[in-house]
Order: C-alpha cells, then sequence, then structure tokens
C-alpha cells in the first residue's frame, strides 16, 4: 500500500527493474539530494566526486566523467525512484545502509541541515529499503566524524 503511494507521488508507475546504471544512480542521486536545498557547494560536490570515486573503483578521472553523467541525468530525471531502483537492484542491505551513510555525508558536508534535504532523505532510505533506524544511525555515524 504505502509502496502504492509512493509511486502515485512520484508519477512512477513502473515496476520494473530500473533502466539507470548502477554506476551513474548514486552518483546522480547524491547530486538531487545536494541541489535539493538550492544551493549545490563545491564542498558538496567534492564530497560526490569522493564517493562516487570510491563507488566505481576507477580513477578520478574516470569518477569526474561519471559524475558529469549523472549531473546530467539527475537534471532530466523527474523522479527519484528510479535512482533508488537501480540501487536496490545491485545492492545487498548492508551496502545500501552505506549509500544512505554517504548520502548522510552529502547533506552535512555543507554544515547545515534543510527541511528539503530531512524529507528527500526520508524518502531515499524508504525507497532504498533502509529502516529509519538504520539511517538514524547512518546519520549519527556521519556526524560523529564517521
Amino acid at each position: 500500500m504505502f509502496a502504492d503511494f509512493i509511486r502515485r507521488l512520484t508519477g512512477e508507475n513502473d515496476t520494473g527493474a530500473s533502466d539507470v546504471d548502477p554506476r551513474a544512480a548514486l552518483p546522480a542521486l547524491l547530486v538531487r539530494v545536494a541541489r535539493a536545498d538550492g544551493d549545490y557547494a563545491q564542498v558538496e560536490r567534492d564530497m560526490i566526486q569522493g564517493i562516487t570515486q570510491r563507488w566505481i573503483g576507477g580513477s578520478p578521472f574516470e569518477a569526474a566523467q561519471v559524475l558529469a553523467e549523472a549531473e546530467a541525468l539527475e537534471a532530466g530525471a523527474a523522479d527519484t525512484v528510479r535512482f533508488t531502483r537501480a540501487i536496490k537492484d545491485a545492492v545487498a542491505y548492508e551496502g545500501r545502509r552505506g549509500v544512505v551513510e554517504d548520502i548522510w555525508r552529502v547533506v552535512l558536508a555543507d554544515g547545515r541541515r534543510d527541511a528539503e534535504e530531512d524529507a528527500l532523505m526520508r524518502l531515499i532510505a524508504n525507497l532504498l529499503g533502509v529502516n529509519d533506524r538504520d539511517s538514524a544511525l547512518a546519520r549519527q555515524a556521519v556526524s560523529d566524524g564517521g
């Protein structure tokens, strides 16, 4: 029932596999979160670049290319479900908890939490299948310098 509500809310009706490359899905999701407050700060972009490099296991140059693709993908995407579905399809639960922690790193990178970012984080964690407790623990780990 809740999944139906989310699909109606986001305009997403397709329940099949995502059409987004998982390599670009996380960076695109991170960009979406960073842009949620209307300010895509350089500190957020730098954080996303580092996470992207770790995510794809590539060089800084490759990470920059994937990030550029992800920024364009995010700008043209009408919903968040495409990104979360690609990640959920490719990553086991424990890994998705790590993804939520990386997203919190981006949210907190600029030193402030905005209502838009908090609301988007709740939606993203839910779409990734990560429960509220694990999301809160991930946020706390990031806040504590983890």
